[in-house]
């Protein structure tokens, strides 16, 4: 039987015979169903008709983004380390370039989750690579729409995947919502690798944080103390987000604490 993605969110269903009745994800005050009704795509038809796009980021960091562009629009990122590779977010497309192409860098040994916007194609890229687990905070269970044994449920606010990449539940945007810290990124100065609990913004001298973005809703301010806080103890240079081109490169860390007092002040 085929399996069915959402056109709007990109997120894949289990196999079945006709596509799903409602998508979990759009139907959640985060994101939305379009006035013209919930669509629906077969993984087959879907791997035809689209390819990604792999670019270098920087020294071991590729972005993976699906083209043309597919629902969200998002990127996945590709962290490479002598003690293995981690694929941080994932996109709704895994194809034979890609396939090889990482494989020639050495596979993945993890793969890790901000948020369920990014969920896509889990269990494909999973299958991809001999079954890799799939790290998903406990808090976000009940967003899994493709339930699947490779997927591991985890606990408490930090999970060490390999030496010096660690993911960090700061919540917010989600009760489950992640960051990714990789220690040796930026020439050593500190990476952080973020979802939509911290958002690059149009000026790149700022972030942002929102309960929902597409329906305007923020974040009380102990949400937005609680997001900054829990990456304070981080020592991180820059930022990549959840788009090509939204990074920011210099001076990541002070940005974000700037950021979450302009916020706080805004709306107090």
């Amino acid at each position: 039987m085929p399996t069915f993605i959402c056109k709007t969110c990109g997120v894949q269903y289990p196999e079945s015979v006709d596509p799903p009745a409602h998508c979990l994800i759009c139907e959640d005050e985060r994101q939305y169903v379009p006035v013209s009704g919930q669509e629906w795509l077969t993984y087959a038809d879907f791997v035809t008709n689209h390819r990604n796009d792999v670019r270098v980021e920087e020294p071991n960091l590729l972005g993976i983004g699906v083209t043309p562009k597919f629902a969200i629009g998002q990127r996945a990122l590709l962290v490479q380390t002598p003690h293995g590779n981690v694929l941080w977010d994932c996109v709704a497309l895994i194809d034979d370039e890609t396939h090889a192409k990482i494989n020639t860098l050495g596979g993945v040994q993890a793969i890790a989750l901000s948020h369920p916007h990014y969920y896509s194609a889990i269990v494909e890229w999973s299958r991809a690579f001999r079954d890799v687990p799939v790290y998903i905070h406990e808090h976000d269970r009940a967003w899994v729409t493709r339930p699947d044994p490779c997927i591991r449920f985890w606990q408490g606010e930090t999970l060490s995947l390999l030496d010096g990449v660690t993911v960090i539940n700061c919540g917010g945007h989600f009760e489950g919502s992640c960051v990714l810290h990789w220690r040796d990124g930026a020439e050593g100065k500190g990476v952080l690798l973020t979802g939509d609990s911290i958002y690059v913004v149009a000026d790149h001298r700022y972030v942002s944080f929102m309960y929902s973005y597409p329906n305007l809703i923020p974040l009380p301010a102990t949400k937005v103390h609680q997001v900054a806080t829990r990456v304070a103890g981080f020592a991180f240079d820059r930022i990549y987000a959840a788009w090509f081109d939204a990074m920011i490169l210099h001076d990541a860390k002070r940005c974000v604490q700037r950021s979450a007092e302009r916020y706080i002040r805004a709306i107090s």
